[in-house]
């Protein structure tokens, strides 16, 4: 008896102009059940992009008609999925401009295309588990205040006063981290296994959780210089606090 998988699969877009780093994601991704689309520069991938609406992203730094750089950006100012940033380049400045544009990951070639898969998977995972959360019916009040802002947990959606405060997936994740662990510091490592999902070979690699912090700020706090609700703990990681109720 023929058995149909009747759930649809998760689509990823690989963006690269290396044709054998293409052939190998495209063959790796496709055995462990993902569709694939691909893309061989920044120009093909943004239109690819909206004809395939796929699930998440995978995009080289480095390419032709218009670079990484210019491709996350404008994939940001369209869509929340998530952006895994490819580079031959190890330069902590370069990763810190790719987060700050939006990517949610980076990873530096060559790479193990097992935890390549890993990250995927988490990346997916994640974004799967707030969608699923949003379609449940809301069981109970779950407003948080910190201040002037309020956070609503069930509908994932944050408000300073009347205005709504426009997050990505993954700051809202960040969020959630730091809110439900209020008054606690929660170090750098403990959020990056939680909401990246793996543990830095480096410390350099935690970088990553400091520019989303950086960015979260920006869009919660009244003077981000400044942060009232998001503290830096020395030595340690962060601590969210004014939690009201």
């Amino acid at each position: 008896m023929l058995v149909v998988d009747s759930k649809p699969k998760a689509k990823i877009l690989v963006v690269d102009d290396e044709p054998n780093i293409c052939k190998i994601l495209e063959t790796r991704l496709k055995m462990v059940g993902y569709e694939v689309a691909t893309a061989a520069d920044g120009l093909a991938g943004l239109k690819t992009f909206g004809e395939e609406n796929p699930d998440l992203v995978i995009l080289d730094l480095m390419l032709p008609q218009l670079d990484g750089y210019g491709v996350c950006e404008k994939l940001r100012n369209r869509t929340s999925i998530p952006i895994l940033m490819l580079s031959g380049i190890d330069e902590v400045s370069q990763k810190i401009a790719c987060l700050q544009l939006g990517a949610d990951d980076y990873m530096v070639k060559p790479f193990s295309p097992k935890e390549l898969i890993a990250r995927i998977g988490c990346l997916l995972r994640r974004r799967a588990g707030k969608i699923q959360a949003k379609g449940k019916e809301i069981q109970a009040n779950t407003l948080l205040v910190a201040g002037d802002l309020r956070i609503d947990s069930n509908r994932r959606k944050v408000y300073r006063g009347d205005e709504q405060i426009r997050l990505t997936e993954l700051e809202l994740s960040l969020l959630e981290v730091l809110v439900e662990n209020a008054g606690k510091a929660i170090d750098r490592i403990e959020i990056l296994r939680h909401i990246w999902g793996y543990t830095p070979e480096r410390l350099s690699e935690t970088r990553v959780v400091d520019v989303h912090v950086s960015r979260l700020r920006c869009k919660i706090e009244i003077d981000p210089d400044n942060p009232e609700l998001i503290l830096t703990c020395r030595g340690t990681g962060y601590m969210f606090q004014r939690l009201n109720g």
